[in-house]
């Protein structure tokens, strides 16, 4: 077995953990800005402070968000690893740049959605839709069904 997937998975969290801790020296420094503006006293600098105070509060909010939505993600790709159900698209064409050929990866996509049309309460099959979308370069909808992909197991769960 090659340590290569394990080896990609800690330097991916370590580069996580890494743009998290300056992410939260970042939220700090502007969270101390922010108060600096409001004790001032001064109506339109208390306006200002409370508008930057706001702004860690929504980044802190969203990379909570992103970072479970990370983890849930690995979780149902160990999920399918262990059933041996990851989507491989080893063996469609690519360019010389390395990306799939775009009419492979649309004849992929049209595979893979009409298996979910077949059964769309199967987050197994909404997973693959996902990796499919991501092939196709459709990112917003790849992650729109991975969420629901997520949701469909979280709702399974006893």
């Amino acid at each position: 077995m090659s340590t290569e997937p394990v080896a990609a998975r800690w330097r991916s969290r370590v580069i996580v953990a890494i743009l998290v801790a300056a992410l939260v020296v970042y939220f700090v420094l502007l969270g101390e800005r922010a108060v600096m503006l409001i004790s001032t006293g001064r109506p339109a600098a208390i306006g200002l402070g409370v508008a930057v105070l706001a702004l860690p509060i929504i980044g802190a909010v969203t990379v909570v968000y992103e970072l479970n939505f990370g983890r849930r993600t690995q979780q149902l790709a160990a999920e399918l690893a262990r059933e041996d159900d990851l989507p491989d698209v080893s063996a469609l064409p690519r360019r010389p740049s390395g990306r799939i050929e775009r009419a492979a990866a649309d004849a992929h996509f049209d595979d893979v959605r009409a298996r979910v049309e077949a059964d769309d309460e199967n987050w197994r099959g909404w997973y693959h839709l996902a990796h499919a979308y991501d092939v196709a370069g459709d990112r917003k909808r790849a992650r729109e069904a991975m969420r629901h992909a997520i949701d469909l197991h979280r709702d399974r769960l006893p």
